[in-house]
């Protein structure tokens, strides 16, 4: 396996897909990727337009394994490989155990567990081939502390992207696929807010650092990720929480 050395943080020549590209983080990650120098293509699973300068977006349902195919092997078709796979696509709910339906738990399993798999299944073989890779996925906090304001099947699904994860890190890199897991505490994006209403707890009483993340506190732990920067990093979880949570 050739050595890959780290380097600057920077993203010239890569081709980057990105799932759940249309939410506040997969958004703001496609963007910082595309000022690195990357090409960028966003997906979501609706239409959405202007997801920022030299985006491509196509929509994409990751729960599908003909839609993975369509839109991965269009990628392929149209760049001619994929470097970086970002897995932001993600749904939560924060019903109580004793409440959830099993319709709840399917969707979230499928969205937040499938979302990852199928786009996962698809390119691994292909960047193993290859001989590089970056495979990075959207986990949590709440897979390691059992939530902040998320129920049981959100909890669950996130600790399922953790564990496979660091199985594709361990099989990936003797051929030179790195796979790497960030966990974010409180987001202020939309998800958040839908999901807290205005019953948020104070960030100042629960954030060491203050305050609750933005997207680009996101982005900018997900470009050292994906970037040469971080080519003796793999298998690992990277906190991003204001010091809610410390290993």
């Amino acid at each position: 396996m050739a050595q890959h050395l780290s380097g600057p943080a920077n993203l010239e020549g890569q081709v980057a897909l990105i799932t759940g590209g249309a939410g506040g983080m997969g958004r703001a990650i496609a963007n910082t990727f595309r000022r690195a120098g990357a090409r960028v293509i966003a997906t979501d699973i609706g239409v959405h337009e202007n997801i920022g300068p030299g985006v491509q977006y196509l929509r994409y349902d990751v729960t599908s394994r003909v839609e993975t195919d369509r839109v991965i092997d269009g990628v392929l078709s149209d760049h001619g490989a994929i470097d970086i796979l970002v897995l932001c696509a993600g749904i939560i709910a924060r019903t109580p155990l004793g409440d959830s339906t099993d319709e709840e738990w399917d969707s979230i399993m499928s969205v937040n567990v499938r979302g990852v798999v199928n786009p996962t299944r698809k390119l691994f073989p292909l960047m193993c081939q290859r001989g590089f890779g970056k495979i990075l996925a959207a986990g949590s906090i709440a897979a390691k502390n059992g939530g902040v304001a998320s129920g049981p099947a959100y909890v669950s699904a996130k600790a399922a992207v953790h564990g496979m994860m660091r199985w594709v890190a361990k099989a990936g890199a003797p051929h030179g696929v790195y796979a790497n897991v960030l966990a974010p505490g409180p987001v202020e994006t939309a998800m958040w807010s839908n999901v807290t209403g205005n019953g948020a707890p104070s960030a100042n009483a629960t954030v060491p650092l203050g305050r609750y993340g933005n997207a680009d506190d996101i982005a900018q732990a997900a470009l050292f990720l994906c970037s040469p920067a971080s080519n003796w990093i793999t298998g690992t979880s990277l906190d991003i929480s204001g010091g809610m949570w410390m290993d």
